[in-house]
C-alpha cells in the first residue's frame, strides 16, 4: 500500500464525524463557528513501512480536526475532556460500522478518572481566567462560560454515570455570561460550588474507578486484524491480475 496524504486519510477512512463546540453544547450564536472533529481508521497496512501514518490530522476544511482511531481511544481512555465529549455530540454527521462499535463502547472509557482530568483541565483555564482579571480588569467572558459549562458537566457526569453535553436548561444563564452581564465575582463563586460538588459526587460516583481498557484493546485488535485482512487480499487480487506485482510496488 502506497503512502496516503492526511487528506486522504480524513476523506476515505473516518468512521465518525460530529459537531461540537457551541452548537453541541446548545450554546450557539448567530456568530458561532461549525467545529467538525472526527476519528479516522487508518489501514493497517500502513503501519507496517517506517512511516507512520498520523495521530491526527487539522483539515482539510476550516475548524475540522481528526484522531487516528488509536489516539482517539488511547486519550478516551485517560479522560480526555475534549475526546469524551466528542464522543456524546448530539449532533452527528456521518458514522460507518466501526464507528457505531466506537459509539457503542462510551460507557466503556468512563470512569472516576474524569473528576482528575476534568478538573484539572478547569484549573488551567481558570489562571488564564485569572490572568485576565489582574491584566485587563475583566476575564474573556466566552471562556468564563465555558468553563462553568465543562464544572457542570463534571458534576453531573460524576453524579450520575452519564455525560451530556447539551447544557438544556442552563443555556440562559450560561449566555448572560458570556455577555458579560454576571458580575467576576458571581461567576468566581459559581466556579468554586460547582467544583466543591464534584469532588462531593466523586466520593460515592457510580461510574468505575477505572475504565474497560481491556474491551476497548479487543475492539482495537479487531479493526486493525479485519484492516489487515482486506490489505491481503488486495495483494492476491493484484497478483492475479500482474503477475508478480504487489501492491504498492
Amino acid at each position: 500500500m502506497g503512502v496516503m496524504t492526511p487528506e486522504e486519510l480524513v476523506a476515505d477512512h473516518t468512521v465518525y464525524s460530529c459537531v461540537m463546540g457551541s452548537r453541541a453544547f446548545g450554546l450557539a450564536t448567530e456568530d458561532s463557528d461549525t467545529d467538525v472533529r472526527g476519528v479516522y481508521l487508518a489501514p493497517t497496512a500502513l503501519f507496517w513501512g517506517f512511516e507512520k501514518p498520523p495521530t491526527h490530522v487539522e483539515g482539510p476544511a476550516p475548524e475540522q480536526f481528526g484522531w487516528e482511531l488509536e489516539r482517539f481511544c488511547e486519550l478516551a481512555l485517560r479522560a480526555n475532556p475534549n475526546i469524551l465529549e466528542c464522543l456524546h455530540s448530539p449532533l452527528v454527521e456521518y458514522v460507518d460500522d466501526t464507528g457505531r462499535e466506537l459509539l457503542a463502547l462510551r460507557e466503556a472509557f468512563l470512569s472516576r478518572r474524569a473528576h482528575r482530568t476534568f478538573v484539572r483541565y478547569a484549573l488551567g483555564q481558570r489562571k488564564k481566567l485569572d490572568a485576565d482579571v489582574r491584566l485587563h480588569g475583566a476575564p474573556r467572558w466566552k471562556h468564563a462560560m465555558h468553563l462553568l459549562r465543562l464544572l457542570t458537566s463534571c458534576r453531573d457526569l460524576l453524579r450520575t454515570g452519564a455525560l451530556t453535553i447539551d447544557v438544556g436548561a442552563g443555556r440562559d444563564r450560561l449566555l448572560a455570561v458570556r455577555r458579560g452581564e454576571v458580575s467576576w465575582p458571581e461567576v468566581e463563586s459559581w466556579m468554586i460550588r460547582l467544583t466543591a460538588e464534584a469532588d462531593e459526587a466523586a466520593a460515592t460516583s457510580p461510574l468505575p474507578p477505572e475504565p474497560d481498557r481491556a474491551r476497548v484493546a479487543e475492539f482495537l485488535f479487531r479493526v486493525r486484524r479485519e484492516s489487515a485482512l482486506k490489505a491481503d487480499a488486495y495483494d492476491d487480487v493484484v497478483r492475479r491480475v500482474v503477475p508478480g506485482g504487489v501492491a504498492g510496488q
